[in-house]
């Protein structure tokens, strides 16, 4: 972590955070905590500790690269979100893009910005009597209001135990303290702002490309789509019961989505596949982008879409008008969406992952939207993208 006066390191802080003995001993800590979860890992040969890192990627692959802004109040929420969550969300997000790719994660580099009462643990503020007794016992033990943990502490925790599972080693990065004040002097609270950078790498010529579907490809998805919207939806209605998520689940796509790596190298070893994309923006923004980017056009079939559980109960709970748009438009399912040529073998599943058909490519047509939906009946209605899309003013 190379500090603002040229300490060496890849993880640099250029505004000390004001957590326990200063700078150094905030690095120092977060070093040991990065390498505690690292684990051997071939592609990284020198991480944490320099001005650069030094990745090597296996001979005879592509060396692929993304970023992902995870900003308070726009991707998360602080009074919603457990910091585990929105640690795990910040990498699941750039992971998600490497699976889309086909490829396998190589390093991670994490720049976060953070008011400084992010980066104090609780124990730090709390009364003196109540500090003595929490410094007495183990942090597990504790009730939550006197865990000696920071925000940042727990952030890093969601975030490592992903990068542990998915075998991503944290090579480097930044960290800043996010403005206390606005441009008149007058204090503000500051918001907390996370940078994630991957490094991956494909089998030369084998990476999944927006730009290449074809008329005739088959049109699949991975596991279900609609739940990351509908456990916003039940977030936002009672965040307090979400508080104590904290440990990563399949069972919640919204607070700890499930970046589909496994599934996408096993589908790329040995298979024909052409375009890929992940779920991010929702279905019928991301189709569209496939679209836009291969020249093609794409017709679903309405009763192929797979409909999470969670979006279902929205619409029987009354939450919502109808579970179909969720899984349409909602976003943040982060499940990957790939085309093929008919003649490709497509299990139903792949290292645990359900795969489904849910329509085709086809030729262009003037004058014709570039999605359709196909109902059962034989009625085709236009798709237009309904997803997340910055800048838009709505």
């Amino acid at each position: 972590m190379a500090a603002t006066r040229k300490s060496r390191s890849a993880l640099s802080v250029s505004v000390p955070p004001p957590a326990p003995g200063g700078e150094r001993a905030f690095i120092a800590r977060l070093r040991a905590e990065a390498e505690a979860h690292r684990g051997r890992h071939a592609g990284l040969r020198l991480g944490i500790g320099d001005d650069c890192a030094i990745l090597r990627p296996p001979a005879g692959h592509d060396v692929v690269v993304t970023t992902d802004f995870s900003l308070e109040q726009v991707h998360f929420r602080r009074d919603w979100h457990p910091p585990e969550s929105v640690g795990h969300r910040c990498l699941a997000r750039g992971l998600s893009d490497l699976a889309a790719m086909g490829a396998t994660p190589l390093g991670a580099f994490l720049s976060i910005a953070l008011p400084p009462e992010l980066a104090v643990a609780a124990a730090e503020t709390m009364p003196k009597a109540a500090r003595r007794k929490a410094s007495g016992a183990r942090a597990a033990s504790l009730p939550g209001s006197l865990k000696p943990e920071s925000w940042f502490d727990r952030f890093l925790a969601g975030f490592l135990a992903l990068a542990e599972k998915e075998h991503v080693p944290l090579a480097g990065g930044d960290t800043a303290q996010s403005p206390s004040f606005d441009f008149s002097g007058h204090k503000q609270s500051g918001l907390a702002a996370a940078d994630i950078t991957l490094v991956g790498a494909v089998p030369r010529g084998h990476a999944l490309l927006r730009s290449a579907a074809r008329p005739g490809d088959v049109i699949y998805v991975t596991g279900a789509l609609g739940g990351s919207a509908a456990e916003l939806l039940a977030l936002g209605r009672s965040p307090q019961d979400f508080a104590a998520r904290t440990l990563a689940a399949a069972h919640h796509p919204h607070l700890y989505p499930q970046p589909r790596l496994a599934a996408a190298r096993r589908l790329v070893a040995g298979r024909r596949l052409h375009a890929g994309i992940d779920l991010s923006d929702g279905l019928s923004t991301d189709l569209a982008h496939i679209c836009e980017e291969s020249g093609v056009a794409a017709e679903l079939d309405t009763s192929a879409i797979p409909i999470h559980k969670l979006a279902r109960d929205a619409q029987q709970d009354g939450w919502v008008p109808s579970a179909l748009s969720l899984a349409l438009h909602g976003g943040e399912d982060y499940e990957l969406l790939f085309t093929a040529p008919r003649w490709t073998k497509i299990p139903r599943t792949i290292a645990g992952v359900s795969l489904h058909p849910i329509g085709e490519i086809v030729k262009p047509r003037r004058n014709r939207p570039s999605v359709i939906l196909r109902e059962s009946d034989g009625s085709q209605t236009p798709l237009d993208s309904g997803g997340w899309e910055h800048f838009r003013g709505d």
